[in-house]
Parts: C-alpha cells; sequence; structure tokens
C-alpha cells in the first residue's frame, strides 16, 4: 500500500446531490455547493456517489461534475471522483478523466448487477487501479449493487494494488471494518457510508465519514469527526445523537430524494428536481421531513 501523509483522505466527506434546472445539470448552485462545504469546515467532497445520482448522468455530465468542483475547491479541500460503473471500459473512462481532472482519489463501486464472483472482483479492482496513479477506493454498498465483498477478497485486491488505499463501507457490518483493519492496518482508510454507524464507526479505526447528510448539516459532521479523532468520545456521542433523526431521515425514501426536499427547504437547492425514474417527495414525506428539520434546528436557522 502506497504511503499517504497522515492527513490525507481522513476526515468528512460528503458525497454531493447533483442540482438540476429544467432538466439539465445546474453547474452553478453545484459550484456553490462544494463553497458551502469549504465554509462549513468539511475535510473533502465527493462527485457522482450515490447521493449525486450517477446512474442518471451521462459520462459527459459526470466528468463536468468533477471539473466543476476542482474548480470551486480551489484547491482549499480535496475531491474525491467517484468513477464506478456499470462496465470496466465506463469505468476506466471516468477514472481516466479524474486523474486529469485533478481529484485526489478515485472511489470506485463494485460493479452492479452482474453479482461477480470473488476472484472477478479482484481482477477488477487490480485493472481500474493499475490504470491509473490515483489512490484508489473501493465503494462497498451490497443493499445497491447486490455484491458483497469480504474483508479477504479486500485483502487479495491489496497484495496486487499498491494504489489500494482503502475503501467506503456502507453496510450495516461493523465485523467487517474490524477485520478489514485487522487485515490491512490502521493506514488503511475506512469511510464510513451509513449515516447512523459514524460514531460506531470512528470509534473502532474508521478514517472518515462520507455521509448524505452531510449535505444538510456540514458542520456537525465535520465536527463528529474532529471529536473522534481527537480522543472526545463524549463530544463525539453528543453529536451522534444530535445528528441521530437526521440520519435517519436521509432513509425515509430511496436517497437523495429526502436530502433534496431538506436542502430545498432550508435553501441550499433551488428546488428539489430529480430524473426518473427518481421522484420528488410526496407531501406526506414532505410534512415528516419538515419535523426533522424543525427539531434539528435547521429550518429555523433558514
Amino acid at each position: 500500500m502506497i504511503d499517504l501523509a497522515n492527513d490525507v483522505l481522513r476526515g468528512s466527506y460528503p458525497p454531493l446531490v447533483t442540482p438540476l434546472r429544467d432538466g439539465e445539470v445546474d453547474t452553478e448552485t453545484f459550484a456553490h455547493l462544494v463553497e458551502v462545504q469549504v465554509r462549513e469546515g468539511s475535510h473533502g467532497v465527493v462527485v457522482a456517489g450515490t447521493t449525486g445520482e450517477p446512474t442518471t448522468l451521462t459520462t459527459r455530465e459526470r466528468v463536468r461534475l468533477l471539473e466543476v468542483a476542482v474548480k470551486a475547491s480551489a484547491g482549499r479541500i480535496p475531491v474525491v471522483a467517484a468513477t464506478g460503473s456499470q462496465s470496466l471500459a465506463e469505468t476506466l473512462e471516468l477514472t481516466a478523466a479524474a486523474e486529469k481532472a485533478g481529484a485526489q482519489a478515485a472511489l470506485v463501486l463494485t460493479p452492479y448487477f452482474v453479482k461477480p464472483p470473488p476472484r472477478g472482483l479482484v481482477d477488477y479492482f487490480v485493472e481500474v487501479g493499475r490504470s491509473t496513479r490515483l489512490p484508489l477506493l473501493v465503494y462497498h454498498i451490497p443493499g445497491r449493487a447486490a455484491v458483497e465483498v469480504k474483508p479477504d477478497t479486500v485483502a487479495q485486491i491489496a497484495e496486487r494494488l499498491p494504489n489500494l488505499v482503502g475503501l467506503k463501507h456502507a453496510a450495516n457490518d461493523l465485523g467487517f471494518v474490524s477485520a478489514v483493519l485487522h487485515r490491512l492496518g490502521p493506514a488503511f482508510r475506512v469511510f464510513a457510508g451509513l449515516e447512523e454507524l459514524s460514531f460506531p464507526m470512528l470509534a473502532i479505526g474508521a478514517s472518515g465519514l462520507m455521509n448524505a447528510v452531510g449535505n444538510l448539516a456540514p458542520r456537525r459532521v465535520a465536527d463528529l469527526y474532529r471529536a473522534a479523532a481527537r480522543g472526545d468520545a463524549a463530544t463525539a456521542r453528543r453529536l451522534h445523537d444530535e445528528l441521530f433523526e437526521l440520519n435517519q431521515a436521509v432513509f425515509l425514501d430511496t436517497n437523495p430524494i429526502p436530502i433534496k426536499y431538506m436542502m430545498k427547504r432550508i435553501g441550499l437547492l433551488p428546488s428539489e428536481e430529480h430524473r426518473l425514474p427518481m421522484v420528488s417527495a410526496t407531501p406526506e414525506l414532505a410534512a415528516r421531513l419538515d419535523g426533522v428539520l424543525r427539531r434539528a434546528g435547521l429550518l429555523a436557522a433558514a
């Protein structure tokens, strides 16, 4: 595994939503969202992660979003490019574009729908990783991709791929995190991808958070990481509790439907527009989310 500086790929890296306006990607609003993350103390951002609805975007749109994010961040915070797709060819294309655009790392989703065997996953990630000089993170989200990666598979990839530096783990399995860190050591970056497990994962050695709720409350999420990193468990636990209902609200409907609605309500987005088959919040969900925002102190602040 390549050596990274201790502060590289650590902290809160919210996966940004993709704003849309009249069916087109709204790059002006997207640049503003990057600026919000800088201002609120996030350690970095992820472009075209699950929360960014990448499967509804063209390859060119994904590349353009990355270019906008790199320009808007202006070196103040790093940008991680989510480059995984349904085919190896498209993943290679997106990963090459990420390196050219100035991303700090590539977050590569496990190939979805095809349900490959472990040996296929190993060869796939080795092929992608060898095509780039970027540090590579595996995106493990079995609930979406229908592919489960075992700790032994991660170790096999790491043995053959020096630039594999970590993963994003979006599954309700803390044992997986312990097993991976036991095999690969504390320098291996593990990011929490399920909001409710943020504090527990940090407590057992995770390096950071890639949480959709960071779009709504970036400072609280970043402060949770900072408290855990300095060993202040009491503060981290308090922030974990403060974020609990917001974290749950992310999954009251398919992400990012609740996130986009709540961002619109607090003035971070001009609309909650989606592309089919994604749709906006129902009136019943909207009323429920308004209550969450009020109790979190976000609606009044807007």
